[in-house]
């Protein structure tokens, strides 16, 4: 069992801080349990219990006072109430600590260390009754496991980045050897055992995996899962000569309770260290108050910089995740350097501040340390990666960061081709996507004859508006328009003369040309770019706008 004191301290003062009953941290810690509003909440003795999402006083107070009945050990609430003197009060007279988190702390991840915490403790005494050092590294361990399963074995987290291996790593095979030399299993070894479901099995299984060797170069191999909590934390691989015996298995099963305790410790104290990373990283882009403390913190001592922003797409939560992870890792080192960047991932974006000479776009060498950052996608959708302007100071960093931002929506609404473009590059379909999601809101397409138009299209299946949106484009030069549409000049003349006479365009007017092409424009490239984009903005095909 665990105190509220050492749950304080194993989840760190990053992301908890007491504000009051401090005689009752030294009650027993039960488990941690989510109070939302406008949900029932029935709190055991001793728990734990989030506020989730809760920021009225009066939700605060009828939570406390429920607490208090129950006798539950803390309740955990963010500012305002976390500040509010009656709620502090309040928690004080019916004895209930109240704990406030950090504002940049999302309750899941909250969550997650907490739970952390808890099953760490359970895993103590389980691991202490397998004979394996509770303490100590993790090579240990690895070395521990080794001996049980009498087989050389590596650790790795849940991303196949190695974190220790055993000895006798000479009775392993070519992909062993890679594998440790490059502390992450090589991709095409990952992409076979993806394709045999053996990293699906890793996520719903808790029993051995035997996982043959089809694989040119590699032994057969057997796979424990490592849980804790209903997560996911790792897995332990040993290589085996062939089918093992089911005692044996049994025991190597049994020996992941000593890695799941030294994986969950090293995910908790990753997690605050990613916290308080990712913090410093978001007051500098953003702009904020002590962004020049963390800025010098961060070692953004000389510029010129430029804010990267990369973007994961894809429905697969635990696949983006460890894109998110890998992306931040590769942001965090240049290749064939001693560069080194903050990287954090804010939200669902990996955002990392880097020296301008590492993308250059003036030398063109920046196109191949883009193409292998987003190069880390396997099988799944390949990340977008948006380079912001030249930062020559740190509060520069907050618009190089806004134009990363920009140009980020641009690749993942499709309105620039490729997987990563660097906004000097794209500025100009910036400034036109801009000005065409305001014209959007403004509602200027049902304005004037545009609309009737476009019925006209719809009804009689014509194709008057991208004729022309392509027309006013090339400043009504027939032979150019016609080529990009792919017609005879003479064709397009003749449409021309039937739009006149579906609707009154009077296109001698500069005025009227410059006001139709601003509400074609708006149509293109408003709305993510994904009700009228056609061909791209540079593109040659007709825009079906």
């Amino acid at each position: 069992m665990i105190s509220l004191q050492r749950l304080l301290d194993a989840v760190g003062p990053a992301v908890l801080s007491g504000t009051c009953a401090p005689e009752r941290l030294s009650v027993t810690v039960g488990d941690a349990v989510i109070a939302e509003p406008d949900q029932e909440l029935e709190p055991r003795a001793g728990d734990v219990v989030l506020g989730v999402n809760l920021t009225d006083r009066d939700a605060a107070l009828r939570l406390l006072a429920l607490c208090a009945r129950r006798s539950a050990a803390a309740v955990l609430l963010k500012a305002p109430v976390a500040v509010d003197e009656e709620v502090a009060a309040a928690a004080d007279e019916a004895g209930v600590a109240l704990l406030r988190v950090f504002e940049g702390a999302g309750w899941a991840q909250v969550l997650s260390l907490l739970r952390a915490a808890l099953d760490g403790e359970g895993l103590a005494t389980a691991a202490a009754g397998l004979g394996v050092a509770e303490a100590g590294d993790l090579f240990g361990v690895a070395d521990a496991i080794a001996r049980i399963i009498d087989a050389p074995v590596t650790i790795e987290d849940r991303s196949s980045r190695v974190l220790a291996y055993s000895t006798r790593q000479e009775r392993g095979d070519e992909a062993r050897v890679a594998t440790i030399m490059g502390r992450h299993v090589p991709e095409d070894v990952n992409a076979h055992f993806r394709r045999h479901g053996v990293f699906r099995r890793i996520a719903q299984d808790t029993t051995p995996i035997y996982v043959p060797a089809v694989v040119e170069g590699t032994k057969p191999r057997l796979v424990v899962p490592v849980h804790a909590g209903g997560d996911v934390l790792g897995s332990i691989w040993a290589i085996v000569p062939g089918p093992v015996e089911p005692e044996l298995a049994a025991a190597f099963a049994d020996a992941a309770d000593a890695a799941a305790l030294h994986l969950l410790r090293r995910r908790a104290e990753a997690d605050r260290q990613r916290l308080a990373l990712a913090d410093m990283v978001a007051k500098v882009l953003h702009g904020q108050e002590g962004a020049a403390d963390a800025a010098r913190l961060l070692g953004l001592t000389s510029g010129p910089w430029r804010v990267i922003a990369v973007g994961v797409p894809g429905e697969d939560a635990d696949e983006a995740e460890r894109q998110r992870l890998t992306v931040r890792e590769r942001l965090s080192r240049f290749p064939d350097t001693r560069l080194r960047s903050p990287a954090a991932v804010i939200g669902d974006v990996v955002y990392g501040i880097v020296h301008a000479d590492a993308v250059n776009s003036a030398s063109g060498a920046h196109a191949d340390w883009l193409g292998e950052l987003a190069g880390t996608s396997g099988e799944a959708a390949a990340p977008l990666v948006a380079v912001g302007g030249l930062a020559t100071t740190v509060p520069g960093l907050a618009d190089s960061r806004e134009q990363a931002d920009d140009t980020l929506a641009l690749l993942t609404a499709g309105l620039v081709p490729g997987g990563a473009a660097v906004h000097d590059e794209v500025w100009a379909t910036v400034v036109l996507r801009r000005t065409a999601r305001s014209a959007t809101t403004a509602r200027t397409a049902d304005i004037g004859p545009l609309r009737q138009l476009l019925d006209h299209d719809r009804e009689h299946r014509t194709s008057h508006v991208p004729t022309l949106y392509i027309w006013l484009e090339e400043m009504g030069d027939a032979k150019a328009a016609a080529a990009r549409l792919h017609i005879h000049p003479n064709t397009l003349r003749h449409r021309m003369r039937r739009m006149r006479e579906v609707v009154d365009l009077r296109l001698d007017s500069a005025e009227v040309r410059s006001a139709l092409l601003l509400q074609l424009t708006a149509r293109r490239y408003g709305n993510d770019g994904t009700a009228a984009s056609g061909g791209g903005p540079h593109g040659t095909a007709p825009a079906p706008v």
